[in-house]
């Protein structure tokens, strides 16, 4: 059993520290939200009054943060945690943040002693209480190696990707993917919807064919298909537009950097940007559908 740091406990975090806890591990926990806190509390976790109270006697640190700044913000500068967690313990930071931002907090851990990966995930929030995420990982091959236990009790895929900032290269990747295939399958099930077509049938059609996708098998963007999409709920709990439209930027961002054209993810940014000023912004991105479909048919 491992003394285990958890900060962050939000849609994503707190069933990934709820894993953690089943697995057998000492979690103790710290949020800004104090109900997050309660509901670890209440699956067996130890709640502490700060980030730096909660990595004390750590063996592992774990983060779950928004953005970039928030990562910076809790590891850096005198009152950071890389200046409070032991030398030899382990830092695993999961938010998607930038590729520099990650590689900047890793140096300064290594001038410390600290060893860190960046381990963003991939599965949605059904992946973190299902403890089936997917780990995204840059950083040295021994850090993963001693990471490894305790990602495989939150999930089921491990990839080591390259150094430290891969692991976000990789992330951010797939999650351009991600978006693009989403808004495009909206756009065809609504040209079908338009045709008098049933979008039912249809994704069932395209979800046996060369259109098959993510997007038409589990998070289904069109009401009623799937009954545990986000689509058929409100597009309510999953992952939100604006975390769609925040890793969308940073793929821009990367993009700029590398000087690699992304012209798709791009379109696909400033589609998310609507979406989120129709005031969908805290929806599922899923939600973008409704930016192509009649409002009566998409729900």
């Amino acid at each position: 059993m491992s003394r285990i740091a958890f900060i962050g406990l939000g849609h994503m975090g707190g069933p990934m520290a709820a894993n953690l806890l089943k697995a057998g591990h000492e979690v103790h926990v710290f949020d800004l939200v104090p109900a997050a806190v309660d509901a670890a509390v209440a699956l067996g976790a130890h709640a502490q009054a700060s980030a730096a109270d909660a990595v004390r006697g750590a063996d592992a640190v774990i983060s779950m943060l928004p953005a970039s700044r928030h990562v910076e913000a809790l590891y850096l500068g005198d009152d950071g945690l890389l200046a409070r967690i032991a030398p030899g313990a382990l830092a695993i930071d999961c938010s998607t943040i930038a590729p520099a931002s990650a590689q900047k907090v890793a140096a300064a851990a290594a001038a410390r002693g600290v060893a860190m990966i960046d381990a963003p995930v991939s599965g949605g929030t059904a992946g973190a209480a299902a403890g089936t995420l997917t780990f995204i990982v840059g950083g040295d091959a021994a850090a993963l190696e001693r990471a490894r236990p305790w990602l495989e009790a939150m999930g089921r895929n491990v990839f080591h990707m390259g150094g430290n900032g891969a692991g976000q290269v990789a992330k951010l990747c797939n999650n351009m993917a991600l978006g693009v295939i989403m808004a495009a399958t909206g756009e065809a099930l609504a040209l079908g919807a338009a045709h008098g077509l049933d979008p039912a049938a249809l994704s069932k059609m395209m979800a046996v064919s060369t259109g098959r996708s993510w997007a038409t098998e589990v998070c289904n963007p069109w009401p009623g298909v799937l009954e545990n999409a986000p689509a058929s709920r409100g597009y309510s709990g999953g992952f939100g537009n604006d975390l769609m439209l925040k890793d969308l930027g940073l793929a821009a961002e990367a993009a700029m950097s590398a000087g690699s054209p992304i012209p798709l993810g791009e379109l696909a940014r400033n589609l998310y940007a609507l979406n989120g000023r129709a005031g969908r912004g805290g929806l599922d991105f899923s939600s973008v559908i409704q930016l192509l479909a009649r409002q009566e048919s998409a729900g």
